[in-house]
This record gives structure tokens, C-alpha cells and sequence, in this order.
């Protein structure tokens, strides 16, 4: 659905002289972009002129170049003058090679070396040449003589074979043809040619010559230069093509084709050659396949007269992508495309002058759409550019109209009202004139079709249906001499005509809106003009030209150069509304330009909608730009997983058109058919756009057509759907519509994690967002909404249905609040009461229903809810008929207990008042809370309840809680043993003590709590018994200086006149903690002196070698060999990482031949771990912790320690509390010293490897199992954020210096 628009052209004609050169060749420097021009030579004039072209320069003067010029007579006495056949420029030597038909081969070289020549003759055939072609490696010279023989040389012009071309070789290829695709074979009905075979062709060719063959001869190189197939006459009866190797080798010979001529091109992509096939009533472009065999043609649509006047041969040409090829006649070149299989004409170029020689057509090697048109006195240089022809992309005028120019019919196609993929169309305008350029009102009402010889301005009309064909409002005729290009409207009815003239740089305007067109004069710029453009609004009128410039221009010839420069942009085909002055560009290379600022530089295609730039890129993927200025524009990253304005398109897909108001984008495939995509960028912002301005009806559809989640309707602007709810429900009408949009209600804030709102504006930071509190209470915030609504009068009546749902869809669904609405209809004997069940029902689960309507205690409810359900009469009439026959209190009991709910039921018993049933059940259903509150007021009854619940505690092991219950009932006797399972022994020596228990069984007790304590290390609670229940002074003593509380000691001792005792406890006490206390600081020094050095060592091995200290593992007690079965090499199931693969960053399937997984394993990796055993990569971490925990122990003596070098220092051990002292300081040293260095910047977790496992099919991480499990724990907690421990201070006393 593409044209062909010209972008850039320069047309000129050769001087008028007595007796000119006429231009005979030309060719491209794909260096300079210039072309080379090969002048002459002539019957008159034996004289060859070589001149390069600077097409892109202004003044005519420095146009062309003189290289050289020399004298070159005819060889040959049979030829009237020399000609050439082929002229090829080698960008990389600055060298031109000229091939004559004379026989010579001449090369040019512009910057000869000292021993060279600037015009040297490198080769001569005395037979002459017929044709010649070089490959496109530039490699290797294809030539044929007037000796029927084919010559390969080299660059260096060396003869490398030479191949007779014999009638012989017409028995190469045996061609079968079973007819595919040919009219023989199709069907054409039971009793036609029942009896035909239908794989023998009616009319078998025989290769005939055409009457118009002038025995040309042609040759054509594939595009990889690997084959090349040469178009000749044999022995005057049939033209056959041969198809050689690039080593001479003959590959195949075409089938005879009756009427086949010399033309000749081989499509570079190498599927099909080109020639043509002249018949009595057409010509055709009739292609080949490399083993000779037909593959398809068409027809050049020439009419009678056209085909009466036509006896030049025509030439052909492929361009250097393969999409566009070339077909010359004497007067012009007309462009074909193919598309969807068929056959386009998009462009003709006529040239003025009347000439029996052939237009000579030139593709640039490089820029596919660079074109040079020769004849022996004029000369075209065109670009073109593929762009559809569309219509306004803003609504509602974005019936995706789109234009595909074919020759006289012109396609038409609303993609909005009917999606026709090519090359069918919804309307066929037939035309007067091969059109040249299209344009489309901004309304869509009028259509401008430009032609070679006039501007056609036909009106349309989209919204009468059907549609009718366009219809003719004018046309005009544009004066001789004048080359058209492009067409724009300006409004709705002014038109643009840009055009050129030959031997003119500047481009002219003419503006016009009927047949009496305006000329505004040439546009005035320092660099040519590429093409004209309008504004989206279509009022402003700008112009692009080659240097990249974007000027506006006004109808009065003055130019206003406010234009953004945007270096190096070929395609500017929009213009942004709204954010002036901004525009987009698109360069050959792929660079997408935003004023001068480069968006990206992987672009195929772009269209810019009201809201949005879209484009494609290389990557497969159209994405999604909010409009605003150049600067703040923010392409979306390739994430169309993540992001709305990313998604995912087919291989090669390139943008038609975009229609806003029914959010889609068209995309057109490589092959040509259309793919119509719905993206959730576009289908997004509608849906807000409708909720802004409060039209849910269309937001709503939008959201169920397009399966976008509903809760946006209320997320997007929570206050203001709240608002308007009763507009919701008056838009949406239908009962169906409302119960979805109900249904399809959850609490969450979709607009923050869905469909995140990407459009940056200003007051989306002011924008309130939903508290965590309300995203909880959403679903039942709108239900309510819709309830106060729907319960008014006008609604209630005929919405019932949705006031049910509205019940239902609250989290949780209020299911009671619903039953008790249809037992009200049921009460009053509505019509729709069944119709209520029944849909209540299928909202809800029927068996809860059931419940919740015995739960209401409405017995008619539940069985017509039953009734509804696929319950078994058999089952629940009885059931139901039992309830029935109870009292009400022994019913509500009863339907309460069934349905589990045990305080309600207990509150009917007590409402029965049958204490000792209540009493049962609170016993069976454990209801002791509920039934102490709900006697808290009968102290008799709360007894009871109390003394059971006490029971039932010290039976469950909650012996605290129980032993408060007994002596809340003042029972100390089955309170103490409780508060002694509790270990709580002041409480439990009191209730012993309350409990009158005799002296000797309170002793006892007293002397096992205290031993039990002394156990566990509580000194001081023990010596507080020994002193106060068991009055044994020394004991107390002793206990208190094992827990180093000296000073309370020797108090105790003079207190109770005993301080005799101060020498025989306190002073061995001292002198045993002391040696204890030593013994353990050594300890811990020998522990640090011998763990701290190995894990510096640790680490620095880890840091030095990585490989080889995880290898460690694998290597400590097992071979080392790699095992022969095992692979090094990354293959699918694994990835070729860094050495840290192995354990951290691991992806896809793990090797079970190499790794430890079952559970027995597993269970050996977790002892190695425990151990940290030396050697193993779990060392480290065994390590660190150790160091972790000493640090921990010493903490927690410090101040024991503290308390013993006093109690040493007072009792005159003042070189004890020294030593104590010393040995302290020196273990917090290098304690101090361990910290500084081994934590230092383990303050940020390095994380493990810094990746993870892998990534599972859903997104979930892969984890290791068995074996592995444990490495990978031991890694992560080794790369964990660990904090460094802190050191408790240490307070030194004075008096020890």
C-alpha cells in the first residue's frame, strides 16, 4: 500500500551545439554520490568525453566535471561508429572502465600514479563485443564477442575463460513442467476436457522470434555474483537465456518462450530473471527461475495504439534491494512494485524529447531508491522515497483512508470502515493520466491525484453508506515543460503543487482550489528542495530540503526560516500538533529525529497520531511516544512485557496508519497482506480520555472489547467515578453490562501496577492515590455506591438483579444482606422472587447460600435456595421439616450448632437456661472465653465455668495461666504445682505456703527450686531461697560468688554477724573465679589467634583465584580429572558465564550428571557445612561465625569480669585482678582488630555472584535442590549484608595502673 514519492530530483538538458556528444552511458560513485557520464561518441564525431556529475550542486557550472576526453574510431569496418557497452565506476581506485563494442576496454584512472596513464586501453577483441556486465564484487568482466564466444576476465583484465556459445547448449536443461499455477490446470467443471491431460499445456512455445528482436544481446548478474545469465539469439531461430557459474561453468538454459527479446535483468535477491515477452496484443515482463523454468509474468498494460508505435526493444532493471524494477521505453521509465503477488505501476517518467534509442536506466549499488534516466540529450537524477499516501490520523476524521497508485487505477481503501488487504481495494478510481502523487483532506472529503500532464480533485464522501465512488469536482491542466512531484492540501480545499523544470534547481509552487491553479514562484533556498508538507491541522505549509532543513513557507513567495535543523533527515512526513515547533524525521540509515535530537537509530517507519508517536523498529517491536517537547520526549525500553507502549510485532512489519478512534494501528507485512493490531497503548489512553470527560459507556465497551481489566474505570479517577455513579448506570443501561463491571471488581489499585499511567504530565503528582486502607476497602466502597443508587425508585424495580450482585461482589460477600432482600420479595409473594434466587445462586456458591439462609433462620429462604440447587429433596425436606417442628430458641440452638457457630448457640442455651447442656458444650467446644463473658455477671454459674477452664489449662500445658484460674478459686493447692511447671518459684513457694503445707515438704520444696536454679546458672535467685526459706547463710555465699556478685556476699555476711565467713567463702571464691575466668579468656585468644589469619588467608585465595578456591570443594578427596563424559563447551541447557557460573549465576536446566541431589546428600552437605571443615569452600563461613559468636560471649561477660577484678582488688589479689585484667584486654585487642579487618565494607551485601539462579518459564527463580542447596545457602549468607558486631566497652580500674 506503499508509493513511490520523490524526494529528490535533478533534471538536465545538454547544450545545443552544432555538432554535440550525445550522453551514451552512465554510472554511479557510490562514493561521492555523484554520477559518472560517458558523452559520445558519434557518427560525426570519432570523440569519447568522460565527465562526473555533482548533482546535489546548485550552479549549473559546477555540475559537471571533466575527467578526460580522447579519440575513439571504430575498429570495426561493419559498425558506422564505436558505442559503449558498459560503463563501471570503482569507487575504491578512483577508476573508470569503459567496455566499446569496437572491442576495446579502457580503463580512466582520475588520480594516475607516475608510470600510469589517465586513458589506457587494457584489452581489445578483434571480433568485437556484443555485451558486457562486471559482477557486483567487482570482480570479474562478463563478455560476449560478435564470435558467439563468452569471456571471463578478471579486475585486472586477464583472461580467465573463454566458452563457445554453441546450439549445444540448448540440451542442457530437460525441462518438465507439471503446469502449476497455469490456466491448463484449473478447474473448470466435470464435463470440461474430461478426457485432457491437464499437465499438457494447450499451446506448447517453441521459442519464435518476435518481429521486433533486434538481436541484442544482454548479460545479468545475480546479485551475490555467484551466477550470471546471458540473453541471446540462437542461429536466428530462438532466444535463449543461459545461466553460468562464476566459474564459466554452464548451469542451465531457459525454455522456449514464443516473442521473448533481448532485455535481460536478474533480480539481485536471486529468485527471478527478468525479460520480456512481446505477443500480438500485449508485452509482458516474463520471469525465470535460475533452472530455466517460467515462474509467472505480467502485463505492461500498453493499450492497441501504444503496442502499433512501440518497435524499440525495451530494457529492464532491478534496483539493489529487488523492489522495484525498471522498465525502459524509448520516451520513458515506468517503476513497478509487487505486492501481495501482484503487480503495481507506481511511477512514470517521461522525458520530452521523441527518440527511437531507449531510455538508459542506472539504480544506485547503495541507495535502493536512487535512480538515474539518460538519453543521448537529457538526463534525470531521481530519489524516491516508499511512503503510503493516508488520510488525517486525527479523530473523527481517522477513517484510515488509504491511496495505492497502480498505473490509471487508483485504490482506495478506509481501512476504519472496511479492512481490505491488498491488492483488492474498497474503491478503484479509474483515471485519465498515470498519477504521481496523492494527497488527502484533513476531513477526508477531498481527494488530489497529480499526474505528469494534470491535478484531478474528486470529492468523497465517508459517512453516507454505502460508500459511494468518488466523484470528479475539477481538474487542471499544468503547463509544458513543467515535472510535477507532490500534492498537499492546505485547509480543506486550497491544494500545493510542488513541480520542477528542466535545467532549474529551484522547485516552483502553484496553489489553487479550482481549475484556474495559481503560480507562486520558485522557492528560494541555498539547497534544493525534497518535498512540501503540511501541519497536522493542515494551515501551515513547510518545505524539507537535501541538507536536512525544514523551512515554512507562505503563499507569498516570503520564507520564514525559524526551521530545525535536523542534520542528514530524509523523510519528514509529520508534523506534530499542539507542542510547535516539533518535527520528526526519519533517516535512510534508520535514525528517527525529534528536532535534533536523535530518539533511536533502529526506525523503519513512524506515524504521528494526535497523542502518540509511533514507530517500528528493527528489533520487531512498535512502540508508543507521548507527545510533548523534543527534550522530555521518552522512547519506552524494549520490555513488551512490562511496558504499555511496547509490544511485540512480526518479523519486517512497517506502519500504514494509525486510527485513534477505534484504537488501532495497521501494519503491512514484507509480503503485503495487512495485520490490524489493537495495542494497549492506544487502547489505554481512549479508555482515560473517556473517563475524563465522564463517558463510561464508551470507556466500559472499549474495556469489555478489548479485554482490559474494568477496575481502571475506578482507579483512573477514583473521586470521580464515585460521583457518578448514577451516570454510569444511566450510560450503561443494560442489566448484563453492570453485573459484569460488578463482578469483574477487586481490591486493587490497577492504575499502579497494571496499567501504570506513563504519560508524564504535571498534575499527575498531585493526583491522589489510593491508601492501602482504601485499595482494602474498594470493592465494597463501589458496591455501596451502586446500592445507594440502584435502591432508589426509578431503579429498584427494573436493576433488582444488580443489587443482588452488588451484595455478592463485597469482600466479603454480604450474602446474608442479599437473602434478606429476596425474603422480603418472598414474604410479599413477588413475581421475581424466583428469578432473584436463581440468579443469586449463580453468583454464589449454592451450598453456602443454604447456610447463610438457615443462618438467617428463614426455613421457606433455604428451601427455595435448595430448590435452585442440585440438592437431593430426599436430604433436605426432612431436615428442613425438623427444624420446623422445634420452639424457636431450640431451633436457632439447633441451626446454629449445625452451621458451627458455637457462641451464638451457647447463647441460646443460656437463653434456655439449661446451665449443665451449656456447661457440656463449652467443655466439648472449648468456648471457656466466650463463656466466661457470657457469665460474668452469675458468679455462681462463673464458678463452674472457671473450675473447668482451670482443669482444662493445666491439661494443655498452660500451667501459668491455669495456675492463676486455681488461685483465682483461692485453690492453692492445685495452684503451686502449676506455677512450679511454670518455673516460677516465688509464686509457687507463696501458694506452697498459703497451701499450709508442712514445714518439711515446704524445705524440700525450697531445696529443689534452688538446685534447679543453680543449674541454670540463676545464682542469685538460688542463694535468695538458701537464704530466706532454708536459712543456710553459707550457701547463699557461695552461690552469690560463683555468679561474681562478690559484694552482695560479703554485705550478707556482716549483715548476719558472720564475717569470720568472709575468709573461708569470699577469698576461695575469688581465687576459683579468677582461674576460671583466666582459662576462658585464653581460650578465646588461642581461638582468635588461630581463626582470624586463616580466614584472611581465606579470602585472600578467594580474591586471588576464584576458580580454584570453589574448586576446592570438588578437588579435596576426589579426583580432580575432569570426567571424560562431561562437556566444557556452553550448549542450550546451559550458559557460557563467568567462573562463577558453576554456583551462582546459573540458568536454564541444571546437569544432573555433575551435581548432588537427593536427599542423602543433601543431609552430608549440611554436616560438612556444620563442621566447616578445612579445605571445604564452607570453611569461610563456619569461620566467620565462630568469630561472630566470641564476640557475642565476651559481650556478655564483661561485666562479670568487671565485678570480679574488684571483688580481687578489695580482698588484696591485687596481682590477680591484673592478670584478669590483662588477659580481658588483650582478647578485646585483637577482638578490635578482627572487626577493623575482616568487616570492613561487608556493610553492602555483594549479593552472590551478583545474579541469581535463573529464571523459571513463569518468572520465578530457579533454585538449586538436594547437595546443592546447601552451597547455594552457604554462598548466600556468605553475600548477604553482614553488619560488623559491636564490642561492648570495657571499664579499667584505676587502682590497677
Amino acid at each position: 500500500m506503499r508509493n513511490l514519492k520523490i524526494v529528490g530530483r535533478s533534471l538536465l538538458q545538454f547544450s545545443s551545439d552544432d555538432n554535440p556528444l550525445p550522453l551514451s552511458a552512465t554510472t554511479w560513485d557510490a562514493a561521492s554520490n555523484s554520477v559518472i557520464c560517458a558523452f559520445g561518441p558519434s557518427e560525426s564525431r570519432a570523440v569519447i568525453e568522460l565527465k562526473r556529475l555533482h548533482y546535489d550542486r546548485d550552479s549549473a557550472d559546477q555540475r559537471l566535471e571533466s575527467i578526460a576526453s580522447w579519440d575513439a574510431p571504430c575498429p570495426l569496418p561493419t559498425l558506422p561508429c564505436d558505442s559503449i557497452l558498459d560503463l563501471h565506476h570503482f569507487s575504491d581506485s578512483a577508476t573508470s572502465c569503459l567496455v566499446l563494442a569496437g572491442g576495446d576496454i579502457i580503463l580512466v584512472r582520475e588520480n594516475p600514479l607516475g608510470h600510469e596513464e589517465l586513458v589506457e586501453i587494457v584489452g581489445s577483441v578483434d571480433a568485437g563485443l556484443s555485451a558486457a556486465a562486471w559482477s557486483p564484487d567487482e570482480e570479474l568482466l562478463a563478455l560476449t564477442t560478435q564470435a558467439d564466444t563468452l569471456l571471463l576476465m578478471t579486475r585486472e583484465i586477464e583472461n580467465i575463460s573463454s566458452i563457445t556459445l554453441s546450439s549445444e547448449d540448448a540440451n542442457v536443461s530437460s525441462h518438465v513442467s507439471v503446469g502449476w499455477g497455469k490456466k491448463e490446470t484449473q478447474f473448470k467443471g466435470k464435463r470440461a476436457r474430461a478426457l485432457q491431460d491437464p499437465t499438457v499445456p494447450e499451446h506448447v512455445d517453441e521459442g519464435a522470434l518476435s518481429p521486433f528482436d533486434h538481436g541484442s544481446v544482454a548479460i545479468s548478474w545475480r546479485g551475490d555474483a555467484a551466477f550470471f545469465a546471458v540473453n541471446k539469439i540462437e542461429q536466428k531461430r530462438r532466444r535463449m537465456i543461459r545461466v553460468y557459474s562464476r566459474e564459466g561453468q554452464l548451469d542451465s538454459v531457459s525454455e522456449p518462450v514464443d516473442g521473448l527479446e533481448g532485455a535481460l535483468s536478474w533480480r539481485p535477491s536471486g529468485n527471478l530473471i527478468a525479460s520480456i515477452r512481446r505477443l500480438n496484443d500485449q508485452i509482458e515482463v516474463v520471469f525465470f527461475e535460475r533452472n530455466g523454468l517460467r515462474h509467472g509474468q505480467f502485463s505492461l498494460r500498453l493499450t492497441p495504439a501504444d503496442l502499433k508505435v512501440l518497435t524499440s526493444p525495451l530494457t529492464l532493471r532491478w534496483n539493489s534491494d529487488s523492489n522495484v524494477l525498471a522498465v525502459s521505453y524509448p520516451t520513458k521509465v515506468q517503476l513497478w512494485t509487487m505486492s501481495n503477488y501482484h503487480y503495481y505501476l507506481k511511477q512514470e517518467l517521461v522525458f520530452p524529447e521523441g527518440k527511437t534509442q531507449t531510455v538508459l536506466s542506472s539504480w544506485h549499488p547503495e541507495r535502493a531508491l536512487s535512480l538515474a534516466l539518460s538519453t543521448p540529450g537529457a538526463l534525470q537524477i531521481l530519489e524516491y522515497l516508499s511512503v503510503p499516501a493516508t488520510g488525517s490520523l486525527a479523530p473523527p476524521n481517522d477513517y484510515g483512508m488509504v491511496a495505492s497508485i497502480d498505473g490509471l487505477s487508483l485504490k482506495l481503501t478506509p481501512l476504519r470502515i472496511a479492512n481490505i488487504p491488498p491488492p483488492m481495494a474498497f474503491k478503484e478510481v479509474s483515471l485519465e493520466h498515470k498519477a504521481m502523487d496523492v494527497a488527502v483532506s484533513i476531513s477526508g472529503t477531498r481527494l488530489a491525484v497529480l499526474s505528469n500532464i494534470d491535478i484531478a480533485v474528486y470529492a468523497l464522501d465517508m459517512l453516507k453508506r454505502p460508500v459511494p465512488l468518488p466523484s470528479l469536482l475539477w481538474r487542471s491542466d499544468l503547463g509544458k515543460g513543467c515535472c510535477p512531484r507532490h500534492v498537499a492540501f492546505i485547509g480543506d480545499d486550497q491544494i500545493v503543487i510542488l513541480a520542477d523544470e528542466w535545467d532549474e534547481v529551484e522547485g516552483r509552487l502553484w496553489t489553487g482550489n479550482s481549475e484556474n491553479l495559481t503560480y507562486r514562484g520558485r522557492v528560494e533556498s541555498p539547497s534544493q528542495i525534497s518535498s512540501v508538507f503540511t501541519s497536522a491541522d493542515c494551515q501551515g505549509l513547510y518545505a524539507q530540503f537535501r541538507d536536512g532543513s525544514v523551512h515554512q513557507l507562505h503563499i507569498d513567495q516570503e520564507t520564514d526560516d525559524f526551521s530545525v535543523q535536523t542534520s542528514l533527515i530524509h523523510s519528514l512526513s509529520s508534523f506534530a500538533p499542539e507542542v510547535r515547533p516539533l518535527v520528526f524525521g526519519l533517516a535512510k540509515s534508520g535514525v528517527l529525529y525529534a528536532n535534533d535530537r536523535i530518539l533511536v537509530r533502529n526506525c523503519t517507519s513512524f506515524v504521528i497520531s494526535p497523542a502518540h508517536l509511533i514507530f517500528t523498529t528493527t528489533q520487531h517491536l512498535i512502540k508508543f511516544v507521548h507527545l510533548t517537547n523534543a527534550e522530555d520526549l521518552e522512547v519506552p525500553l524494549d520490555e513488551p512485557q512490562k511496558d504499555e507502549r511496547c509490544r511485540s510485532i512480526e518479523r519486517g512489519a512497517r506502519l500504514v496508519t494509525a486510527m485513534p478512534t477505534t484504537y488501532s494501528v495497521v501494519l503491512q507485512m514484507p509480503r503485503g497482506n495487512l495485520e490490524t493490531i489493537y495495542p494497549r497503548a492506544l487502547v489505554l489512553a481512549a479508555i482515560r480520555r473517556s473517563i475524563e470527560v465522564e463517558e463510561y459507556a464508551n470507556a466500559f465497551f472499549a474495556c469489555r472489547s478489548q479485554r482490559v481489566d474494568m477496575n481502571i474505570l475506578h482507579d483512573h479517577d477514583p473521586e470521580r467515578f464515585i460521583a457518578s455513579v448514577s451516570k454510569i448506570v444511566a450510560q450503561i443501561k443494560k442489566i448484563e453490562h453492570i453485573d459484569l463491571l460488578l463482578s469483574q471488581l477487586r481490591n486493587e489499585d490497577v492504575s499502579e501496577t497494571m496499567y501504570k499511567e506513563t504519560l508524564k504530565q504535571k498534575d499527575l503528582a498531585t493526583k491522589p492515590k489510593l491508601s492501602p486502607s482504601d485499595i482494602n476497602t474498594k470493592v465494597n466502597r463501589i458496591c455501596d455506591a451502586f446500592l445507594s443508587v440502584l435502591t432508589q425508585s426509578e431503579y429498584k424495580g427494573s436493576h433488582l438483579q444488580n443489587i443482588i450482585t452488588a451484595h455478592v461482589c463485597k469482600v466479603p460477600a454480604d450474602l446474608e444482606a442479599g437473602l434478606e432482600m429476596i425474603g422480603r420479595l418472598q414474604g410479599a409473594k413477588d413475581p421475581l422472587t424466583e428469578k432473584a434466587a436463581e440468579h443469586i445462586c449463580f453468583l454464589a456458591d449454592v451450598n453456602q447460600l443454604y447456610d447463610t439462609a438457615l443462618g438467617i433462620y428463614n426455613l421457606e429462604l433455604a428451601l427455595l435456595i435448595a430448590q435452585e440447587s442440585q440438592k437431593d429433596p430426599r436430604e433436605y425436606l426432612p431436615h428442613l421439616q425438623s427444624l420446623h417442628d422445634l420452639p424457636p430458641l431450640r431451633r436457632q440452638f439447633k441451626i446454629d450448632d449445625q452451621l458451627a457457630r458455637r457462641e451464638k448457640a451457647l447463647t441460646h442455651l443460656k437463653d434456655l437456661d439449661a446451665f449443665e447442656e451449656a456447661q457440656d458444650y463449652v467443655v466439648k467446644h472449648s468456648l471457656y472465653p466466650e463463656a466466661l463473658k457470657m457469665y460474668q455477671y452469675d458468679q455462681v454459674h462463673l464458678i463452674d465455668i472457671m473450675r473447668v477452664y482451670a482443669d482444662w489449662l493445666s491439661n494443655n500445658n498452660r500451667h501459668k495461666e491455669a495456675a492463676i484460674a486455681y488461685e483465682y478459686l483461692s485453690d492453692h493447692t492445685s495452684a503451686y504445682p502449676n506455677y512450679l511447671s511454670a518455673n516460677l518459684w516465688r509464686e509457687a513457694l507463696s501458694s506452697a505456703t498459703l497451701a499450709a503445707m508442712s514445714p518439711s515438704e515446704l524445705t524440700t520444696l525450697a531445696t529443689s527450686l534452688a538446685d534447679g536454679l543453680a543449674e541454670s546458672k540463676d545464682f542469685l535467685s538460688a542463694s535468695t531461697i538458701h537464704l530466706d526459706y532454708l536459712s543456710d547463710l553459707p550457701t547463699a555465699a557461695k552461690l552469690l560468688c560463683r555468679g561474681c556478685h562478690f559484694a552482695e556476699a560479703t554485705r550478707l555476711l556482716i549483715l548476719h554477724s558472720q564475717p569470720s565467713l568472709i575468709s573461708s567463702i569470699i577469698d576461695p571464691g575469688l581465687i576459683e573465679k579468677s582461674a576460671e575466668m583466666t582459662e576462658f579468656l585464653a581460650d578465646m585468644k588461642t581461638q582468635l589467634l588461630a581463626q582470624v589469619p586463616r580466614l584472611r588467608d581465606l579470602r585472600a585465595k578467594k580474591e586471588q583465584d576464584p576458580s580454584a578456591f570453589y574448586d576446592g570443594l570438588y578437588d579435596n578427596g576426589h579426583d580432580g580429572n575432569i570426567p571424560d563424559n562431561i562437556s566444557l563447551a556452553p550448549t542450550d541447557t546451559t550458559s557460557g558465564g563467568t567462573f562463577m557460573t558453576r554456583y551462582t549465576q546459573r540458568s536454564g536446566t541444571i546437569n544432573t550428571t555433575t551435581t548432588r541431589k537427593t536427599s542423602k546428600n543433601k543431609r552430608r552437605e549440611e554436616r560438612k557445612r556444620a563442621k566447616g571443615k578445612k579445605g571445604t569452600v564452607y570453611e569461610e563461613e563456619y569461620l566467620t561465625n565462630s568469630i561472630e559468636r566470641l564476640i557475642e560471649r565476651l559481650n556478655g561477660t564483661g561485666e562479670e569480669i568487671e565485678r570480679l577484678v574488684e571483688g580481687l582488688v578489695k580482698r588484696g589479689m591485687r596481682e590477680r585482678g591484673m592478670a584478669v585484667e590483662s588477659a580481658v584486654l588483650g582478647v578485646r585487642g585483637l577482638c578490635v582488630q578482627a572487626v577493623e579487618e575482616l568487616w570492613v565494607g561487608k556493610e553492602e551485601g555483594v549479593g552472590v555472584g551478583g545474579g541469581v539462579w535463573g529464571m523459571g518459564g513463569e518468572g520465578e527463580e530457579l533454585r538449586p535442590t538436594g547437595g546443592d542447596a546447601t552451597l547455594w545457602a552457604s554462598l548466600e549468607e556468605m553475600g548477604r549484608k553482614r553488619i560488623a558486631p559491636v564490642l561492648k566497652g570495657f571499664e579499667r580500674l584505676g587502682l590497677l595502673g
